[in-house]
């Protein structure tokens, strides 16, 4: 773990130092970056000098190695060689040159690899940061978690094309994620990632096609690696981050060598990637959080003390990332109560049980089962004190803030108030039950336990609260919840078992999966049209001398030439604006489509949305044809060409001032 450790942290200290010294400076040059890389070389290899590796725990596929010592290692090369499969076929054609297009690998990654490209292009120009958004015309700051595009910008900047900087993050984070997930649960755990699944792909055993069954609309629970880890970039950085803290916490305070005052990780590595974590992906953060929490019940004084100072040693930092990447905290929370996560939503909606045992199959009698199997365990053993007095804290406080939630915004109603009178006594009934008995916090719970009790909370958490606009991204936490129970679901159960009865679980478990990843992975031989080449680069060259803050009115789309060269338009495409919380932009798409129809008023449109230039282009042409081009008499022509022109109307929004 000491590489990586090391390169976890050079990608961490990279984008961090190249987000502070282009705050500084005004923006990113290839001064800046060529810096932050430099700075962040020497953190990664003091990172990696004092890390330490306790040796491999992992849970390797077959628990009785005297009887196999030949072949023991076998099912982990096997699941080696898959993933270098996926990983190869995903990042190596994640974006590619066919003659004039450029071509992408998999559909699902249409709209999402515009975005990320939009973000890159934008650091790369040098703009000043934290941008205004380049997707909305009225959000003053980029309101996304996009250290991973500026970690690519950096790389863009010190001289790595875009294509081969998208290529090799890619590539080496899949190692990373790998191994991580092999330390973590070993083999099992590698399988739970690349082959998660319900039932959807047994459909295989009637027709014998490899396709991705799972990547339907009324399939929930879709391909990991298809749908999250290919599409959202930030998932690359935050998956192996996230499972080496996991890997670190277990390692120092629930093995063998828990008595140690170090863990394998140096304290400012932890903090570091803790703390940083909203910078990448917030609903990591989210989940160690709540993870750090569940540890901070489980644990001992010695575990409640150390994660106590991690987190106040986190709160600033993390909270001015927060602040950072939610629009200074003027993005509205999307926080609601949604109990059953996405059973009862249009797209994906079943009855319960259909809904639960379709898209999971066989993983939800198992993980209950283990979660009986473990809490029977902890009954016996008079363990549960602990649990019981946190739950019914935990019920309070619900029974408390949910009401008054409610009553704010729709009003006061007795039936809330019931509610809060019941949580009012729980709290009251656990205060003296600690009082008179103690909390039973002297001694730590055992490691499944302790985790198996954070993962819950997590589920619970990620099945109840909505934590963001589309439900279906709740997933983003819920998967913290299942990577958790991989490795104890393994140990603590199925390998208990008869090999035979074994692999029937295993064959249960990730068959649908398997043939989804690689169904998916097969489909689109030749590659989906992503852009024109020419007409991407040719705009780019156009607008190179325009200023980085002007704003361009333009058919609102993920792979617009304009977005791809990383400039600001009035608004981008419209499933962007509603998944970042923007619920306002469809007036703003009626006075767009106003401006570019040629309204009589369009000048006042224009000043109103605050645009500098037009773009007419092919897109334009053909979405806004009835227009009747006022501009084209009036503004100056700014560039042109075959594909199209750009208009510059700052005098004339500046008369109708």
């Amino acid at each position: 773990m000491k590489w990586l450790s090391g390169g976890l942290t050079f990608v961490n200290f990279a984008t961090i130092c190249g987000l502070f010294i282009g705050i500084l400076t005004g923006g990113l040059s290839t001064a800046v970056a060529l810096a932050a890389l430099i700075l962040a070389v020497g953190f990664a290899l003091l990172a990696y000098l004092r890390t330490t590796d306790p040796g491999s725990q992992a849970d390797a596929p077959n628990p009785d190695k005297s009887k196999t010592p030949k072949y023991r290692n076998l099912p982990i090369w096997i699941l080696a060689g898959l993933f270098a499969i996926f990983a190869v076929r995903s990042f190596c054609w994640l974006l590619f040159v066919d003659g004039t297009e450029l071509k992408i690998q998999s559909p699902v990654n249409l709209g999402d690899l515009g975005l990320h490209i939009t973000h890159i292009s934008l650091f790369a120009n040098g703009v000043r940061l934290w941008p205004s958004n380049p997707i909305y015309v009225f959000s003053d700051h980029l309101r996304y978690p996009a250290g991973i595009d500026l970690f690519n910008a950096l790389l863009l900047k010190s001289g790595l094309s875009l294509i081969h900087s998208l290529v090799w993050v890619g590539l080496l984070a899949s190692v990373a994620t790998f191994y991580t997930f092999y330390r973590w649960g070993g083999g099992f755990a590698v399988a739970g990632f690349l082959f998660n699944g319900g039932l959807a792909g047994f459909e295989f055993l009637r027709n014998f096609k490899f396709v991705d069954y799972q990547d339907v609309n009324n399939i929930a629970w879709k391909s990991i690696p298809l749908t999250m880890f290919v599409t959202q970039r930030g998932l690359l950085y935050a998956i192996p981050a996230g499972l080496i803290l996991l890997w670190h916490w277990r390692e120092k305070y629930f093995r063998a060598s828990q008595d140690r005052q170090s863990g394998p990780l140096p304290f400012w590595v932890e903090l570091s990637l803790y703390a940083s974590m909203p910078l990448f992906h917030l609903h990591t953060f989210m989940a160690l959080s709540i993870v750090l929490m569940c540890l901070f019940v489980a644990g001992d004084p010695q575990i409640r003390g150390h994660f106590l100072t991690l987190v106040l040693s986190a709160l600033i930092p993390a909270t001015f990332f927060v602040w950072l990447i939610s629009d200074h905290f003027r993005a509205g929370s999307v926080l609601e109560f949604h109990p059953g996560w996405a059973q009862h939503d249009d797209e994906f909606k079943m009855r319960f049980f259909r809904f639960w045992f379709f898209n999971f199959g066989i993983l939800v009698p198992l993980v209950l089962t283990l979660i009986g199997l473990v809490g029977w365990q902890m009954y016996q053993s008079r363990e549960t004190r602990r649990f019981e007095s946190f739950a019914t804290i935990a019920v309070g406080l619900g029974a408390l803030v949910l009401p008054f939630w409610r009553i704010a915004t729709h009003g006061f109603a007795w039936s809330w108030a019931i509610v809060i009178l019941f949580g009012v006594i729980l709290l009251a009934w656990s205060a003296t039950r600690i009082l008179k008995d103690g909390f039973g916090w002297e001694k730590k719970l055992p490691e499944e336990a302790a985790f198996i009790f954070a993962a819950t909370a997590i589920f619970i958490f990620f099945f109840s609260i909505k934590t963001a606009p589309w439900i279906w991204d709740n997933l983003k936490l819920g998967i913290w919840a299942y990577f958790i129970v991989l490795p104890f679901l393994w140990r603590q159960l199925i390998m208990q078992w008869d090999v035979t009865i074994r692999a029937a679980v295993c064959f249960a478990l990730f068959t649908s999966g398997f043939v989804s990843l690689f169904g998916g992975l097969a489909a689109g031989e030749g590659g989906f049209g992503f852009a024109n080449r020419g007409e991407v680069d040719a705009v780019g060259w156009a607008v190179r001398k325009m200023p980085l803050e002007a704003r361009f009115a333009a058919w609102p789309t993920y792979n617009h030439p304009l977005l791809l060269s990383g400039r600001k338009v009035v608004m981008g495409y419209p499933g962007h604006l509603w998944t970042q919380g923007f619920d306002e932009y469809g007036k703003t798409s009626e006075q767009l489509t106003k401006l570019m129809d040629g309204a009589p008023n369009w000048a006042d449109l224009a000043r109103t949305l605050h645009v500098r230039y037009i773009f007419w282009g092919r897109e334009e042409k053909t979405n806004y044809a009835s227009s009747t081009r006022p501009w084209e008499k009036t503004a100056t022509l700014a560039a042109s060409g075959t594909w199209g022109a750009i208009y510059d109307i700052e005098a004339i929004t500046n008369k109708h001032e």
